[in-house]
């Protein structure tokens, strides 16, 4: 019921705004791994990430912004269809976990990798569905904003398998026709927006939605050589902080950021940037180079620093400069909130999860009191077990299905996630413990339990 009213009250505001003639451009510009701490709007220092800085001081902030997933492909899932991933089961690219199968205590889907290299053999059949691809089914943001009159186009990493999912212009790089990995590309962050540029520019006079998903700064670290000697000469005399930043990675951090730029003053040039909102966010935590301090983990971990993610949003004459917002959202939020700008309703052959953050670009108040959830039923070394998260307020509660270990955490008093306050608050662990655990049963969230009969080696499963 809560449901309904909410759609109802989402499709009652975006009738309003259709009347009104008020449709937004939306320009959605995704980065590839790019940390919390990694932009200077959030503190960082070494980077030097000035369009987005300025985005951010014409704009808002939001400090509690969050991926759907801990890694790249269940968070694009969730952010094209507007559903949790336990729904859409595209939980890591290639499927299955990553890990010698011997480090499982629970069995659950593993490469054929991983097991070849532990000699083990395929089973017949794996203990629980996994998907690499959404159903051609799924209603996308994309086809939501195609309701409504949108022109749209996606450019960079999918992540969503063969279907366009009804975008009009769908594009690995920009070139018809094209859908491969451009990881070792130096220039492949410029020629995406150089494309992206030219999309603006052929739709100036119709309400256009340009999904910039760019392969930066996802690993291997590979950049302009220019741009590497840049930050190799800076680092040479830095003396703020030990951190240990990397050239490459910096030189990436600053194509993303003159990404950002050029699309800026393209609808500066075009007089169109009162009628955009832009937004700015990345698709995970941090890796390794990243510099995810105070965030306690990683990309791949239901920690802060695998699932918090750099987000800034700017539409002049609608989001008041200089602003910010602490009010968590997160990937499945988008899609119902570009169903409001658009004045069109939500899909009515899916769940959708999310709920529109409108009225916080306008500044109101909203969202404070419902809960956002993580699944991760699978493994990967070194950073993650099997386990469900949920977020309500302050307060953060993560589960592993391994031990029904809990943790609990306020992250106002502890962004570091470093106290487990499960024993010392045992009714907030229950409330949320209760919630997080009708969550899976509403969305049929997987629970592993099947002992695995190979586990011999601990290794480096936990976070």
């Amino acid at each position: 019921m809560k449901n309904l009213i909410s759609h109802g009250i989402v499709l009652a505001l975006a009738l309003s705004t259709a009347a009104s003639g008020q449709q937004p451009n939306i320009v959605f510009v995704l980065s590839d791994d790019q940390g919390w701490n990694d932009v200077g709007f959030n503190g960082g220092e070494f980077y030097e990430t000035p369009h987005l800085d300025r985005m951010a001081r014409e704009g808002m902030i939001f400090t509690d912004a969050y991926s759907g997933g801990p890694n790249c492909a269940p968070t694009r899932a969730s952010l094209i269809s507007g559903m949790y991933v336990p729904r859409h089961k595209i939980y890591t690219p290639g499927g299955k976990s990553k890990i010698n199968p011997r480090q499982m205590k629970l069995w659950v889907p593993v490469q054929q990798r991983f097991l070849e290299q532990a000699g083990l053999e395929a089973p017949k059949r794996d203990p629980f569905e996994v998907r690499q691809a959404l159903n051609p089914s799924v209603v996308s943001f994309a086809e939501v904003l195609k309701n409504g009159g949108y022109t749209t186009a996606r450019f960079g990493k999918w992540h969503g398998g063969p279907d366009t999912q009804g975008f009009d212009v769908s594009s690995s790089d920009g070139k018809p026709g094209t859908e491969k990995n451009h990881y070792n590309d130096p220039n492949v962050t410029f020629d995406l927006t150089d494309v992206g540029v030219e999309f603006i520019k052929e739709n100036r006079d119709r309400p256009f939605f340009l999904y910039l998903a760019h392969w930066d700064v996802h690993s291997p670290l590979v950049a302009r050589k220019e741009l590497v000697a840049k930050y190799k000469e800076k680092l040479a005399s830095w003396t703020k902080n030990k951190n240990p930043y990397n050239p490459t990675y910096a030189a990436m951090v600053e194509a993303v950021d003159t990404s950002v730029g050029r699309i800026l003053g393209t609808l500066e040039e075009l007089n169109l940037s009162e009628k955009t909102l832009v937004i700015f966010s990345s698709d995970n935590g941090g890796t390794r180079v990243s510099i995810n301090r105070p965030m306690r983990g990683i990309k791949g971990s239901l920690y802060e620093g695998g699932v918090r993610v750099p987000t800034c949003m700017k539409w002049p004459g609608v989001i008041e400069a200089g602003t910010r917002s602490a009010t968590p959202i997160t990937s499945v939020d988008f899609l119902p909130t570009f169903a409001e700008l658009a004045g069109v309703s939500l899909p009515s052959t899916q769940p959708v999860d999310g709920e529109s953050f409108v009225a916080l670009l306008r500044g109101q108040r909203a969202l404070s009191d419902r809960a956002i959830f993580w699944h991760y039923p699978l493994y990967l070394t070194g950073r993650a077990s099997p386990a469900s998260a949920i977020r309500k307020g302050d307060w953060k509660l993560i589960e592993y299905f391994e031990d029904g270990r809990l943790e609990l955490y306020n992250l106002v008093t502890d962004i570091s996630e470093s106290r487990n306050m499960a024993d010392a608050a045992p009714s907030m662990a229950r409330e949320l413990h209760a919630e997080l655990r009708a969550w899976r049963k509403a969305t049929n969230a997987v629970e592993p339990e099947t002992v695995n009969p190979y586990y011999t080696d601990p290794g480096e499963a936990r976070p």
